[in-house]
């Protein structure tokens, strides 16, 4: 059986999907108390990593998605799929589920 090896470089969305590196929640609460993993919320911003061509439409071209990579996004709580690679997090999400751009 063959492995196979993931890294940020080989993950190429299809459609009109986004992969997003998730920044990390905060640690500490605005009074100073840390917080264990299992209190923390999961982070809804993220930094646009790659985005596939967009979707399709009947004649044949693809309408183009409305994020680039490198952008600061806020997404759906509930979207998308988690994946880690190493000790980062990642969400491969449908364009639909983003909200807004950062800036």
């Amino acid at each position: 059986m063959s492995t196979l090896t993931l890294n940020v470089s080989t993950v190429s969305p299809l459609g009109d999907r986004v992969f997003l590196k998730v920044n990390r929640a905060e640690e500490k609460t605005a009074g100073g108390i840390l917080m264990p993993d299992t209190a923390q919320e999961k982070s809804q911003v993220g930094e646009v990593v790659s985005v596939g061509p967009g979707l399709r439409s009947g004649n044949g071209s693809y309408a183009p998605i409305d994020v680039q990579v490198g952008d600061q996004v806020l997404y759906a709580k509930y979207s998308g799929t988690d994946i880690k690679l190493g000790n980062e997090d990642y969400v491969l999400t449908k364009a639909q589920d983003i909200l807004a751009i950062v800036t």
